[in-house]
């Protein structure tokens, strides 16, 4: 079995001292070494080249997040897995390519299905051998932090104060914007309505009936959804292109 270096990085020894405990009950993990912060852990897989990085977020001088942006950057990244008491840096992270994002107090059995997960080829190292990536929207709910892979989903819908993303397995509430989404994944979402996105990969076509327009989507369901005037010749000029 192969076995994977790990290097924790968390300004707090304590932390620090938790995550090795439960890093000594999951085989196939060996901490190669530790950091207090961004810099000293740059310094640290220079030296020791670890397979994957434990990276807390908030930490003094260089923090998590620009110390992930200069890892995954590398040629042979290591795959980078948060782990903090912040869930607001969710999207952040996977926008910095990280493998994972855990929320403090870290569950051993989190711990080792993201450790599981950053064992595979991790997303900047299959840029190696895939033409493109797999971008996810990362949403915070009460069951912890959900990816929700663009390639699975259909469209998002807002109605009132929240955006329902539908896809492949099922739907799932977010506090993103409709703007935010489209802002963010512009590439893969196109605005067919003010309170609708869909996945360009599933438009198939678009109607005309007595009421107005409607795109028709390649979904299992067959979804129709109403296109506004304002955006029907976008809509179009997609389908043409």
């Amino acid at each position: 079995m192969t076995e994977h270096r790990v290097l924790i990085v968390d300004d707090e020894a304590p932390a620090r001292d938790r995550l090795r405990r439960l890093l000594e009950a999951i085989e196939g993990c060996r901490v190669c070494a530790e950091a207090g912060n961004g810099t000293e852990a740059l310094e640290k897989a220079a030296e020791h080249r670890p397979d994957i990085v434990l990276m807390d977020v908030r930490m003094p001088g260089m923090d998590g997040m620009d110390a992930a942006r200069e890892l995954t950057a590398q040629a042979t990244p290591p795959a980078v897995i948060f782990c903090t008491a912040y869930d607001d840096y969710a999207l952040s992270a996977f926008r910095v390519d990280a493998t994972d994002y855990l929320v403090k107090p870290v569950r051993r059995e989190a711990l080792a299905s993201a450790l599981s997960r950053a064992g595979r080829v991790n997303r900047p190292q299959s840029r190696q051998f895939a033409p493109e990536d797999n971008p996810a929207i990362v949403v915070r709910n009460q069951a912890g932090v959900e990816r929700v892979e663009l390639d699975r989903l259909y469209y998002a819908s807002a109605d009132n104060k929240y955006v329902t993303l539908v896809h492949d397995r099922g739907e799932t509430l977010c506090d993103y914007s409709l703007r935010e989404l489209e802002q963010a994944h512009g590439e893969h979402l196109l605005r067919i309505h003010r309170h609708t996105l869909v996945n360009r990969r599933y438009l198939e076509a678009l109607t005309r009936t007595q009421s107005g327009h409607q795109a028709q989507l390649s979904d299992p369901a067959g979804t129709r959804l109403r296109v506004s005037r304002r955006h029907a010749g976008s809509v179009r000029e997609h389908l043409q292109g």
